[in-house]
């Protein structure tokens, strides 16, 4: 009985239309904050890919936070803080 019910309100357009929801109702949206700062970034990193030509497997991402864009820099995992920052100025 219960998979004919099941059977009957999902074919029903007047039942599909008249079902009630579940959920709770969205809330007011919210911007994110102004920074203070111009250049205000946030750097994660994406490890444990395989090698490629070069020799490369880590994936440096950069996003600023302002203008919500996102740079993808590939770089070896054992690179320092130093060629880190050179690879960055040259990619940005």
């Amino acid at each position: 009985m219960k998979i004919d019910i099941f059977k009957f309100v999902h074919k029903c357009l007047v039942c599909q239309q008249v079902k009630a929801e579940h959920k709770k109702p969205p809330g007011l949206l919210v911007p994110l904050p102004i920074p203070k700062w111009k250049c205000h970034i946030a750097m994660d990193f994406v490890t444990g890919l395989p090698r490629t030509s070069q020799g490369l497997d880590t994936v440096c991402v950069v996003v600023d936070r302002l203008t919500k864009s996102v740079h993808f820099l590939p770089i070896r995992i054992n690179y320092s803080i130093e060629r880190l920052a050179q690879v960055y100025i040259s990619e940005k």
